[in-house]
């Protein structure tokens, strides 16, 4: 008889939490990269969370010190990945997001955008064109080392070719082309966003080869030994999970996911009756740590690692989300979300529980809010994506 799944309880899986997302005081990390690997990545479509994410994880977190990693010592990079979402990923993991990710996403968005131009009658050969555009501004870029957007829509006005799109309906628009060409050469491996014009919350970055960044550029790596790697580090960050968590964390198919899976050496575990899965390496207890309290940021990569959030999130959803599925600034106390938190104009974080969790449980959370505001600094930040508790605590 096959012995049974060893079972994981939710008070496990929130000790997990806790120690490998570096938020448990003992596991809080020494740099940007150790975030960043201890996450398999940092959630980048709002540029303010790649700092908050680092700052409350980090023994001495300062803005400074995730723009050094990023624009000087380049240890961490950013990239379209996981989700066609952008990340902010340690430069070693960075070959194995592109071929895992990346590659086939810049498939599709050319595809998509050659039928555009094609439906657009803007050149007889629209595939032909679009790659004339795109090695154009490559020359461009590499003769002026950086530039932003307008920059090069100035030097090559091919970018500025725009397409009318979604025709008839509300939201009809006539953008340009010069962010897809852009988006199709970083996905490509070909340019990098580099450092933003103005603060850190900004997010119009000049571009750079990415030649000049990482001198021979991405290592090429086959698409399936990329998704086995990266399932791996996953379950090392992120397990138990289900196989519904990872493809929809990855963005794969789900036969990708399953044959991902099943060349790893994994465990079943059961989770509370559902079917989990971890490395099979991984199964030794891990006990409860003394209680941790955290504010994490809008897109917070621990929020977002899993489809099914109940066993942290309980129901308090409705608050947090906005209509598209995003998570905004959240509230933790040891491995649970409890409420959410904002900063409002004149620079106070204010937070709102959602359940009573106790007098200590508060003067730990004050804590951890004021010294996230000290380590802010005069920088204000709204989230990219606005929640009804986040909006309703900065009315």
């Amino acid at each position: 008889m096959a012995a049974a799944a060893r079972r994981i309880r939710i008070e496990e899986r929130r000790a997990r939490l806790g120690l490998r997302h570096h938020l448990a005081a003992q596991a809080q990390a020494s740099s940007v990269v150790e975030v960043a690997q201890g996450l398999v990545g940092l959630h980048a479509t709002d540029p303010a969370s790649v700092y908050l994410a680092a700052i409350v994880r980090m023994r001495t977190g300062e803005p400074s010190i995730i723009e050094r990693a990023l624009y000087d010592e380049r240890s961490v990079i950013r990239m379209l990945g996981m989700r066609r979402t952008m990340f902010v990923v340690p430069v070693e993991l960075a070959p194995v997001v592109h071929a895992a990710c990346t590659r086939k996403i810049a498939m599709q968005e050319r595809r998509r955008l050659v039928h555009h131009l094609d439906q657009a009658r803007v050149a007889a050969d629209p595939g032909t064109w679009l790659k004339d555009v795109e090695e154009s501004t490559l020359r461009v870029l590499e003769a002026r080392g950086e530039a932003t957007a307008v920059e090069l829509s100035d030097e090559e006005p091919r970018l500025r070719t725009s397409l009318l799109m979604a025709e008839g309906k509300p939201y009809q628009a006539r953008p340009n082309i010069c962010t897809r060409v852009l988006f199709l050469l970083a996905a490509d491996g070909r340019i990098i966003r580099g450092r933003p014009r103005g603060s850190w919350t900004s997010s119009q970055y000049r571009w750079s080869p990415l030649q000049t960044w990482l001198p021979g550029g991405l290592p090429h790596l086959p698409t399936e030994a990329a998704q086995l790697e990266l399932a791996r580090r996953w379950l090392a960050a992120f397990g138990p999970g289900t196989v519904a968590d990872l493809q929809w964390w990855s963005g794969w198919t789900a036969g990708d996911t399953r044959r991902a899976l099943a060349q790893l050496d994994v465990a079943e575990v059961d989770l509370n009756g559902t079917n989990g899965l971890v490395l099979a390496d991984d199964l030794e207890p891990i006990t409860a740590n003394a209680p941790w309290a955290a504010l994490l940021p809008a897109l917070d990569p621990t929020a977002m690692a899993w489809s099914d959030r109940g066993w942290f999130l309980g129901g308090h959803a409705p608050a947090l989300f906005d209509r598209s599925g995003n998570i905004g600034p959240t509230v933790w106390w040891d491995g649970r979300v409890v409420g959410g938190w904002a900063q409002r104009r004149e620079g106070d974080i204010v937070f709102r529980l959602l359940e009573d969790i106790g007098h200590d449980a508060v003067a730990a959370l004050v804590a951890a809010a004021e010294l996230l505001s000290h380590r802010m600094g005069t920088v204000r930040v709204t989230p990219r994506f606005r929640t009804p508790l986040e909006q309703e605590l900065t009315a």
